[in-house]
């Protein structure tokens, strides 16, 4: 079980963000004690122990030591945690300068995500990032003197990268010997400057096949290089898998606090407020800015079939059957003979998952097993 903390702030809003956050600070230490009251208001959500903290945003980075530890004060004082919980606090390269990393290091945080996207400076210019490419690369050389567990963004399909440059930030990447790398495809979101620009004429389109030669540039390249594709956009060597990902990518419950976060205990998704000033308001009046759905059984292996799918572990046919009964086992053979015989699906009769021909369209493969028209 886990427990994710989103923190809205963010000192300049990247073109390409459709996330929660807020430019202006003014209320970040209203939000700390909304967060901190909203803690003591969920703690008896989670029956176990929690195994992960997560710290993700906006950027978590731009916190005070005082104000992560107030947050985690409040975590262990109204729930059990493990021994060893791995807590990752995501961060930007320009909050991280030499006293900062060692400030974090010394907090309970035991694991950096850190936001490189690119080790270039146009690129880091077209996707308005607050970082330049000399961060990028100094803050990684201290990280690595303090924390043996990190992990850097890469973002790939960005218009006019060519192959050699998406390279060259994979060569980067591997000559830092990083352990975890998380690897995604530039998207166009509705309401975000970037999809402005390029109906504008000012940036070139997203390109598909752009995007799949890179990934294919990145399965390869990484795997060669001992790490493991664990998870579709997620990289680690042995023993550095994150295990916040992990258990959301197996279904396992997890609490999510402040504005916008998402919670899930295997039946009911909520999820809050995606406004600063209404969610502290109806958390200082005690109350829950929340909106909650519970899944059906059709909604559960739906779920279930699109993160099963996105991981090395993949779908598990007799967990298919024991969890969603025979109609559904019947109906996903159905659905997924197509793609077995076009090889982009590949099943030993124990379980299902893409194959590297397919790995790319995983989730549109996904979408053609969902359950659409059988009674949940």
């Amino acid at each position: 079980m886990g427990i994710y903390i989103h923190i809205p702030f963010c000192k300049q809003a990247c073109h390409y963000c459709d996330f929660h956050f807020s430019t202006s600070l003014k209320k970040r230490a209203d939000m700390i004690e909304a967060i901190c009251k909203e803690l003591f208001l969920r703690k008896d959500e989670l029956e176990g122990p929690i195994e992960t903290i997560y710290f993700g945003g906006g950027t978590p980075s731009l916190l005070t030591s005082e104000e992560i530890q107030q947050i985690f004060d409040s975590i262990y004082k109204y729930f059990k945690v493990i021994d060893s919980p791995e807590v990752t606090l995501e961060a930007n390269p320009d909050d991280l300068s030499i006293e900062r990393i060692r400030e974090i290091a010394s907090s309970p945080v035991n694991r950096l995500s850190i936001g490189i996207q690119s080790f270039f400076e146009q690129d880091l210019k077209l996707m308005n990032r607050a970082h330049n490419a000399k961060e990028a690369t100094a803050c990684i050389s201290e990280v690595k003197k303090h924390f043996d567990n990190y992990s850097i963004d890469l973002i790939y399909g960005i218009p006019e990268m060519s192959e050699e440059r998406w390279n060259e930030n994979l060569d980067k990447a591997l000559e830092f010997d990083v352990p975890h790398l998380s690897c995604y495809a530039l998207t166009v979101e509705p309401r975000t400057a970037l999809k402005k620009f390029i109906e504008k004429g000012l940036v070139p389109p997203v390109s598909d096949e752009l995007a799949q030669s890179h990934h294919q540039l990145l399965v390869e390249t990484l795997e060669t290089h001992g790490y493991e594709n664990y998870e579709f956009s997620n990289f680690g060597k042995p023993g550095y898998f994150s295990r916040n990902n992990m258990a959301y990518w197996h279904g396992k419950p997890y609490l999510g606090i402040g504005p916008s976060a998402h919670s899930y205990d295997g039946d009911v998704r909520k999820w809050n407020i995606a406004n600063n000033t209404k969610y502290i308001k109806a958390i200082t009046e005690g109350s829950l800015a929340v909106e909650t759905e519970r899944l059906s059984k059709r909604d559960k292996y739906n779920e279930y079939i699109m993160t099963r799918l996105r991981t090395a572990t993949g779908v598990v046919w007799k967990e298919v059957e024991a969890s969603f009964g025979k109609p559904y086992f019947k109906y996903l053979g159905e659905q997924a003979q197509p793609h077995l015989e076009s090889h982009l699906l590949f099943s030993d009769g124990e379980i299902l998952k893409v194959t590297k021909k397919g790995k790319f369209l995983t989730d549109g493969i996904a979408a053609d097993l969902f359950l659409v028209n059988l009674e949940s």
